[in-house]
């Protein structure tokens, strides 16, 4: 068979790094990245960009780890080349704190940062509310200079990248043989999921360039992540509520309890508001699907659906999904048996 045509549909992070390895890893295919939205207007340019994993309960837990340590390795390799600054992937230490000791003082991604350990009393002085912690070292990944070079990767291998809005993945074909579904939100309407819903997060960036250390309740809902060129202070976790606009309250709130943490702050300056909205679903959705119409196929494959984990495990789900269309690919080259009659 001729070249395989494969469409990617969306331009996130998930959708991105699943053309950057196809094209790394499936020969003789064309590839098309085609989204409505693209950097600096998707979800992965609001993320704070933290590699710590959350755990979906749907799915195993060595799977996450799989899926965590593949991102790691990838962004750890980035972090070490000359590439880094383009990238926007960074090393930062610091802190996630709890109230009460929790029932698993090791979390399963422990070994996979660097020097991971428990907190000493004099570090835990520091946050008096506090009566637990992890010490450790881990990547910032941020979506505003991540996304632009995983576009020119893209680019680099002969991909093509058109902005254009789907409504219907049906409108792929025959154009194209392959699909790839990584448009977050936009399932619930290409894929018919309802299982799928947006948790919105409403972040600070601000200037506060004496921070140097990542400060993390273990709640996660109140986090201090220095990045590049801000601080990232968060966060709000409002499940099935849609509105992209910030309010004021709230950003009042997330300044409020980020001060309680880091008193330094009240000091900071230059604040922005910015909301995304998580696409999460009880699990990752990664699978293959053959859309059928009368006599008309096509192979679809769905990667989507990581709520707040979607840069800390992009890497390692983006490989699944390739070997998914890898699959799809190998069926569509294997010759129809012939009829015996």
């Amino acid at each position: 068979m001729d070249t395989v045509r494969i469409a990617v549909v969306g331009a996130g992070v998930m959708g991105l790094s699943t053309a950057v390895c196809i094209s790394n890893m499936v020969p003789g295919c064309s590839i098309t990245v085609i989204s409505d939205k693209f950097t600096p207007e998707t979800t992965s340019d609001v993320a704070a960009g933290m590699l710590i994993p959350p755990t979906y309960p749907d799915t195993p837990i060595q799977k996450q780890k799989q899926w965590f340590k593949d991102t790691f390795d990838h962004l750890f390799a980035i972090v070490n080349s000359a590439e880094a600054e383009d990238a926007g992937v960074i090393m930062v230490s610091g802190w996630q704190i709890f109230r009460s000791i929790p029932t698993e003082e090791v979390p399963y991604w422990a070994d996979v940062v660097l020097g991971f350990r428990k907190m000493t009393k004099d570090e835990l002085k520091k946050f008096p509310q506090h009566v637990f912690g992890h010490a450790f070292t881990t990547l910032k990944c941020e979506g505003p200079a991540y996304l632009p070079w995983l576009q020119k990767r893209v680019k680099g291998s002969r991909g093509l990248i058109l902005t254009q809005r789907i409504e219907d993945l049906w409108e792929l074909h025959p154009s194209f043989d392959i699909v790839v579904n990584c448009s977050g939100l936009g399932s619930r309407q290409l894929a018919g999921d309802s299982k799928i819903f947006p948790v919105r997060g409403q972040v600070l960036k601000v200037q506060a360039p004496w921070v140097k250390h990542f400060i993390r309740d273990s709640s996660g809902l109140t986090y201090i992540y220095p990045g590049v060129s801000n601080v990232t202070l968060g966060g709000t976790r409002q499940k099935g509520d849609w509105n992209l606009s910030p309010d004021a309250e709230i950003s009042k709130e997330i300044l409020s309890r980020c001060c309680a943490l880091e008193p330094s702050l009240r000091g900071a300056y230059d604040l922005r508001e910015k909301v995304g909205l998580r696409p999460s679903r009880p699990g990752v959705r990664l699978e293959k699907e053959l859309l059928a119409q009368g006599s008309r196929r096509l192979p679809v494959v769905h990667h989507y659906g990581h709520g707040s984990g979607g840069i800390a495990m992009h890497w390692g789900t983006a490989l699944e999904a390739t070997r998914l269309v890898n699959e799809c690919v190998q069926v569509l080259r294997t010759p129809a048996p012939k009829s015996k009659l």
